[in-house]
């Protein structure tokens, strides 16, 4: 996954053609030390469907706010510059619901491609 710490850098990785995921994390958020371990496996997974991006809140609170990033892990997808779905709580999330979320937003990116 590659770090992110600049707005500029995360809005020319938002404005791709392939969906993006933003990964809104800290160090030391324990719910985002436990999706660590399996995370490289999601992003294998996706590969060729999603490129992943990971943000630390603390490094860029402005586009936090801006964003409405409250609780953490949080996941955003982008396409081309615009949210395409979003997976934002302060509950811990599971690899099931990781993988859901990222199914929806392949499924909103392919059915805006299609209209």
């Amino acid at each position: 996954m590659r770090k992110v710490s600049k707005e500029q850098d995360f809005q020319e990785q938002i404005s791709q053609s392939q969906v993006t995921v933003a990964v809104f994390k800290t160090t030391w958020c324990k719910d985002c030390h436990y999706i660590e371990p399996f995370m490289p496996e999601i992003e294998k997974a996706y590969a060729d469907r999603i490129t992943f991006i990971e943000l630390d809140r603390d490094e860029v609170p402005d586009l936090c706010e801006q964003l409405n990033i409250l609780g953490i892990p949080s996941f955003i997808a982008f396409r081309e510059g615009n949210e395409l779905v979003r997976f934002v709580s302060k509950l811990r999330k599971t690899r099931e619901e990781i993988e859901q979320f990222l199914d929806r937003a392949v499924e909103v990116a392919d059915a805006l491609a299609k209209s």
